[in-house]
């Protein structure tokens, strides 16, 4: 179970400096739903991992995290439809 939790964190690491990686080098935009989307899986790995080993301000941090891109996903929606 270690080795899955250990690689689940990984790859959430994976996924959110790939992204912040693309934003940087201007392939994607901030609230680009890929973008957002990298964000909110590799925080919820990342979360998962910090869970499991009691790293409770990490998780504090990923929760926040997770909550940001769903906040600017739902404002992204919100303006499509208007």
């Amino acid at each position: 179970m270690t080795l899955l939790i250990d690689i689940l964190g990984w790859l959430g690491v994976v996924l959110l400096l790939a992204a912040y990686a693309l934003v940087s080098a201007k392939k994607l935009a901030g609230d680009a739903v890929l973008f957002q989307g990298m964000n909110m899986l590799g925080g919820a790995l990342v979360l998962v991992n910090s869970f499991y080993y009691h790293a409770y301000p990490s998780v504090g941090v990923n929760i926040a995290w997770i909550a940001i891109a769903l906040w600017t996903l739902g404002r992204r929606a919100r303006r499509r439809a208007a």
